[in-house]
């Protein structure tokens, strides 16, 4: 049995506030497989970036922060690493695209500067070779007239190029695994297309593994083959994405689901929404975290916080990939009586 690329046990990311302790990432466990595509979904606050974060090795223990738990990457414990052996793996272990390449990328900073760095770095090339890798890589993502854009400044670029840019830098030392967060947040809905098309390509053709950080389920639906949702820093339900997304077994992704405008409407439909305000992590709920805004609740979600568990398939045979953290999960019955 081979071990999984990425191993991700019981992690915990703790951050200590004026006004409380906030459990970001409140015990959350997965593994993932070399040539395989995770999906992160869930509300805004849900935990999603900061998992990626902590995953990464870029939030650790600090004044401010405490991380528990393990994240393994081919066997190594991230948190474990002093950071100077942890800077070694960021570029050919795991590398991270981040939600807004303008912010991630240096203003006053040339393009090419921020290729050539990454690659004089991590493997000790001389400045013409990282150039020609640059063009390279920029020729890769489809960015036009490459040898020209390294001499460009952010701010010379479009959305839709900066963050091809951030792609690149990624990409530049052939990473094993890459955690894209959100990364098409503030584009036009043809380059998110293009985006999320050109990061499963790579993928591909790469054989790399990527967790794909989205709010967007129409994005995570034809492009990763699991998926969990989160809430309020906890994973809710996992399974095949498939699965999840035509059969959800957790009110919440119930919901999520069903917040989705159909082509099947008729037209002024009224969108529907959740109840409610997801929690305030400083003072969560008792019991189930979603279980002020759950219609299905009784007493027992309000007092006992709920863990994940296996549930049997359509065939009342156990499928163990297929996780939910839900006293009471819906009926597969349930489900086809509303059409699902």
């Amino acid at each position: 049995m081979t071990t999984p690329l990425l191993e991700v046990e019981d992690l915990r990311t703790v951050f200590h506030t004026a006004r409380g302790d906030v459990r970001a990432v409140d015990g959350v466990s997965f593994t993932l497989d070399a040539g395989e595509t995770l999906g992160l979904v869930g509300e805004s606050g849900s935990g999603k970036s900061v998992l990626g974060r902590t995953v990464m090795g870029l939030v650790s223990n600090g004044p401010t922060t405490t991380v528990t738990g393990t994240v393994r990457i081919g066997g190594r414990d991230v948190h474990a690493l002093r950071p100077a052996q942890r800077r070694r793996l960021w570029g050919p272990e795991i590398a991270m695209v981040f939600q807004d390449p303008m912010t991630s990328l240096n203003p006053v900073k040339r393009i090419g500067t921020h290729l050539t760095e990454t690659l004089r770095l991590h493997r000790r090339c001389s400045r013409a070779e990282a150039t020609g890798r640059a063009v390279d890589l920029l020729r890769q993502v489809g960015i036009p007239e490459p040898a020209r854009r390294l001499r460009q400044y952010p701010h010379e670029l479009s959305g839709g190029m900066r963050q091809r840019v951030v792609i690149a830098m990624a990409l530049a030392c052939d990473p094993r695994l890459l955690v894209a967060d959100e990364p098409t947040t503030a584009l036009d809905v043809t380059v998110q297309k293009q985006i999320l098309d050109l990061l499963a390509a790579l993928v591909a053709d790469r054989g790399m593994a990527m967790v794909l950080v989205s709010h967007d389920l129409g994005a995570v639906a034809g492009r990763t083959e699991r998926v969990q949702v989160m809430y309020a820093g906890r994973t809710v339900e996992s399974g095949a994405t498939g699965s999840v997304f035509t059969e959800p077994r957790h009110p919440y992704s119930d919901a999520l689901l069903g917040s989705i405008p159909q082509m099947k409407d008729p037209p002024h439909t009224r969108l529907r929404t959740i109840e409610g305000h997801p929690p305030d992590m400083t003072r969560p709920p008792p019991g189930c975290r979603f279980g002020p805004r759950c219609p299905r609740a009784d007493d027992r979600c309000r007092e006992v916080l709920p863990g994940l568990a296996a549930l049997p398939g359509a065939a009342g045979v156990p499928d163990p990939p297929r996780q939910v953290a839900c006293h009471h999960p819906i009926e597969l019955e349930g489900l086809m009586s509303r059409g699902r």
